[in-house]
């Protein structure tokens, strides 16, 4: 008689197998356990640390802010009475100027002008840095907006060997946005052209592009602005460090402020620029400003202007 032997595991191997198994597992998923709790810990205070740094940070711009918007109403006094001053001696109301005594008073008046309008640009980026910075659209004339450009720089033309060009706008029709802000974008376009512009001319243009848009052109005759720094001249304080411009020194906000003003009004600013050659700074807006679309008829202000604060 033969005898056959089973290789089949009896149901006691089978059961101690798979608890061996099971136990394992468990242990596996134990240390799972564990490592995402500690990783879970680690997020946590990850977080907390970013929530932190965020909160730190806001009361940082925030304090930023308010100490810029302080410091500009403060020289805001002072920097008034100069300029009174200075026009009063020009005037000749307290008697005659000798043609030396003139020219002082003028470069008084004319640095006072340069910091007031420096403190304006603070002013305005403690406003955009803060949140909320009011729009206040109407309808006008481009005619309108070029004649009071070219009064306004009359008197800053002291140098004969530069011309300021202001193109007649034509049959360019009506346009709805701020006009104070567009003139300040110009103005800063203008200024700037002014600083590096030694001999021959700064025209100021405008023509229709597209069908609802409306592009705004300043262009020199200056010392140009070199490919590598096209998109930094648009950043806040950033001057460039070239010997010719390193004589005018200011904050260097008028470029950026015209930028974040553009933006404000639905647009964009450009620039085209060669080295010793000369600079086009442009700024297109909407014919339209649609911002002011959503607001009711309650919220117009005494002078049929309608406010619309960006948050």
């Amino acid at each position: 008689m033969t005898t056959e032997t089973s290789n089949t595991p009896c149901p006691e191997q089978e059961n101690a197998s798979l608890r061996a198994q099971i136990q394992s597992l468990e242990q596996q998923v134990n240390i799972l356990n564990g490592e995402l709790a500690e990783t879970n810990q680690g997020v946590v205070a990850l977080y907390a640390e970013l929530d932190n740094n965020a909160i730190a940070l806001r009361e940082a711009s925030e304090l930023k802010s308010r100490f810029l918007s302080y410091m500009s109403h403060e020289f805001r006094t002072p920097l008034g009475s100069i300029r009174s001053i200075a026009r009063i001696l020009l005037d000749q109301m307290d008697g005659p100027l000798t043609g030396e005594q003139t020219r002082q008073v003028k470069f008084i008046q004319q640095a006072a002008v340069e910091l007031n309008e420096t403190v304006n640009d603070l002013l305005d980026l403690a406003k955009i840095e803060a949140g909320r910075i009011s729009i206040s659209p109407a309808w006008f004339e481009l005619v309108d907006l070029f004649e009071a450009i070219r009064g306004m720089f009359k008197p800053l033309l002291v140098n004969d060997a530069v011309s300021l060009i202001l193109e007649e706008p034509g049959e360019m029709p009506r346009v709805y946005t701020d006009d104070k802000k567009l003139s300040q974008i110009l103005r800063n376009f203008i200024s700037n052209s002014l600083k590096f512009t030694n001999a021959g001319e700064i025209r100021v243009s405008a023509r229709r592009t597209g069908e609802n848009e409306v592009t705004f052109a300043v262009s020199d005759t200056g010392i140009g602005i070199a490919p590598e720094y096209h998109q930094a001249i648009f950043k806040d304080f950033v001057q460039i460090d070239s010997p010719t411009q390193r004589k005018w020194r200011g904050t260097g906000l008028g470029l950026s402020l015209s930028k974040k003003f553009a933006e404000l009004l639905g647009g964009s600013v450009a620039l085209q620029s060669e080295l010793n050659v000369g600079s086009t700074f442009s700024v297109t807006v909407p014919l339209r400003y649609d911002g002011a679309e959503n607001l009711g008829t309650n919220d117009r202000t005494g002078d049929g202007r309608t406010p619309w604060y960006v948050k």
